[in-house]
């Protein structure tokens, strides 16, 4: 079974995915950040490295998600091929940062891809204010991501609620401003509640 959790740029999606792959014994598969060659670069140049970016991450989600289709593991990603695609590609040649020569060859691979991967059996959503985003983003204090722009992560926040009002899978929608799952056992379990009845209730998600 594939889970994956989505949302924008300090959202809760790391921290959501360990705690339900400790929770479940789910195997995590974490968004590549730590090692990422072009991360830095890119939030000091993101006119230089966008495209750079969006295609490493697009050669490593990709990779992923056959893995994850091979696997016999439940698997629980951070962040999916979906949202590289739909919400950060787009955001970047929107706002002038990917060129249209870049842009439609990132969408051409992108597409022939799409004929290769399977939707989640279950996606998760953190929907979280701009406030609480800049918050979470202060308090993990990574040096690369002090340059973010707030009209980049407000952008990104358009595009996913417009991506996610037009899902068409299985959905469940967390409530990132007033939901601490990380800080309260209560708020985590009512998420837990609502992943039970989805995978495991009367009428639980079939492949």
């Amino acid at each position: 079974m594939h889970i994956a959790i989505a949302g924008n740029i300090g959202s809760g999606k790391t921290t959501l995915t360990r705690m339900l792959a400790q929770r479940y014994g789910w195997t995590p598969r974490y968004e590549p950040v730590d090692n990422n060659p072009y991360l830095e670069d890119f939030y000091k140049d993101m006119n230089r490295w966008s495209f750079n970016l969006q295609i490493y991450f697009l050669n490593k989600r990709f990779k992923e998600v056959v893995e994850i289709g091979q696997s016999k593991d439940t698997i629980i990603q951070d962040r999916t091929i979906f949202e590289d695609a739909c919400i950060f590609a787009p955001n970047l040649h929107d706002q002038g940062y990917m060129s249209d020569r870049d842009f439609d060859n990132y969408t051409d691979l992108f597409n022939l891809m799409m004929s290769l991967v399977k939707w989640p059996q279950l996606m998760i959503y953190i929907r979280s204010s701009i406030p609480t985003l800049v918050k979470h983003i202060e308090k993990r204090g990574r040096n690369f991501e002090k340059s973010i722009r707030i009209d980049y992560l407000a952008g990104l926040q358009e595009r996913y609620e417009n991506w996610i009002a037009s899902y068409k899978g299985p959905l469940l929608i967390i409530d990132g401003d007033n939901i601490h799952f990380e800080e309260s056992p209560e708020d985590f379990r009512k998420i837990t509640d609502q992943i039970d009845s989805s995978l495991y209730g009367l009428f639980p998600i079939k492949d």
